[in-house]
């Protein structure tokens, strides 16, 4: 079976006579996650404009109108992105930007943004755990056996405890 040189990765195991004898793995990619498709905005809907930039970036950004700002004319919902010194970089961040809020405010919980904001928790607590369940094995193993066992220490306790309870010896 032949297969293409970025499919496979070679691997020399070692040679036997002058033959090299090699292993052959193919990396399987987890599919990404479906996320719903971005809703489109008509066109009619939006009011655009361009405005000077502000902030970091020196004159260029004061100089030139590259921000951009939309409205959404149903919702009023405003979006101003100058993430970048080109004004067509800008102009499809923010109707990026504006779709994702206009779902956000029509969808809630089931849009687009939430789903990936949810799955980015579930990952990050998964790894938390993860990291809790290694350091806690890694705490088990490390117990010092040689100490006395917790059993003799309740004997202990109890009797210092009754000694307390009677009161200062006078």
């Amino acid at each position: 079976m032949l297969l293409h040189r970025s499919a496979a990765s070679k691997l020399p195991l070692f040679t036997n006579a002058g033959r090299h004898i090699t292993a052959i793995g193919i990396g399987i990619r987890r599919l990404a996650a479906q996320f719903p498709p971005r809703i489109v905005i008509p066109e009619d809907d939006i009011e655009e404009s361009f405005l000077k930039g502000s902030g970091p970036g020196g004159q260029k950004i004061n100089k030139t109108s590259s921000a951009v700002q939309l409205k959404h004319i149903p919702t009023g919902m405003v979006v101003k992105s100058q993430a970048t010194r080109s004004r067509s970089q800008n102009r499809s961040i923010a109707r990026r930007l504006l779709a994702d809020k206009l779902e956000d405010a029509e969808k809630g919980s089931e849009s687009r943004t939430a789903l990936k904001s949810e799955t980015k928790r579930k990952k990050k607590a998964s790894k938390a755990k993860k990291a809790r369940r290694k350091y806690r094995t890694q705490n088990e193993s490390s117990i010092d056996h040689n100490l006395p066992s917790d059993e003799g220490m309740e004997d202990n306790e109890d009797k210092t405890a009754s000694a307390e309870d009677r009161g200062p010896e006078t």
